[in-house]
């Protein structure tokens, strides 16, 4: 089953770049493309794109707006922001709009294309240059320090320590088979225990979960 994109991107030259790249994968096809945010917008309406991936500086509205309404039209697709840096408020805000994934621009093929199949397939990922830095500066989004098990029971005393162990993976990125493989458990398992646990923490999906996990300090 192919992937649909719809790529968002201003410069022509990145846009052909991107393009460029999709010719060795054929499972994953650029079915749109949008040049600003609200071009994005309308055609995530009438092309229905698996996968929306979003440059954060657009010239009318930034990414992370546009990602906002796409998904509150429609948050069975996903959005991948793609940015040229580090920035602590646009991962932020990135992950509160609910975008799926946080890509600094330098990654490399082979990985981009993983992280749009992982996205596909309900996982979450921030590149792995910005947790450092976010952890640093001691952001809300990201803490520094982990909950004690003790103070985890205590204010999550609804999720059992096996789900606390898959909320983690959750938050690394991992999809429900990545998942079953490191627990060596079964898919259908690890599936069930990512619906328990968007059940307890009173969210809509396993991104939201991963936000909140985020958010609360929980991993």
């Amino acid at each position: 089953m192919q992937i649909k994109i719809l790529l968002t991107e201003d410069q022509k030259l990145m846009r052909i770049g991107i393009k460029s790249l999709f010719s060795d994968y054929p499972e994953l096809t650029i079915i749109g493309e949008a040049v600003n945010g609200k071009e994005a917008i309308e055609k995530s309406k009438l092309i229905k794109p698996d996968i929306v991936l979003m440059d954060i500086g657009l010239p009318d509205i930034s990414g992370i707006e546009a990602a906002r309404q796409i998904l509150e039209y429609n948050n069975h697709i996903k959005v991948i922001m793609l940015t040229s840096h580090i920035s602590e408020s646009e991962l932020t805000a990135s992950l509160t709009a609910g975008a799926s994934a946080y890509v600094i621009k330098d990654i490399s093929t082979d990985f981009l294309m993983s992280v749009i199949k992982m996205v596909k397939e309900g996982a979450m990922w921030i590149d792995p240059h910005v947790v450092p830095f976010i952890r640093d500066k001691n952001s809300g989004v990201i803490p520094s320090r982990q909950l004690s098990r003790s103070a985890f029971k205590e204010n999550h005393s609804n999720l059992t320590q096996r789900e606390y162990e898959v909320l983690k993976l959750v938050v690394d990125g991992q999809s429900n088979s990545q998942i079953a493989k490191t627990l060596t458990i079964s898919e259908h398992t690890a599936k069930a225990h990512v619906c328990n646990i968007i059940q307890k923490l009173v969210v809509d999906d396993r991104t939201q979960a991963a936000v909140k996990a985020l958010k609360e300090g929980l991993v």
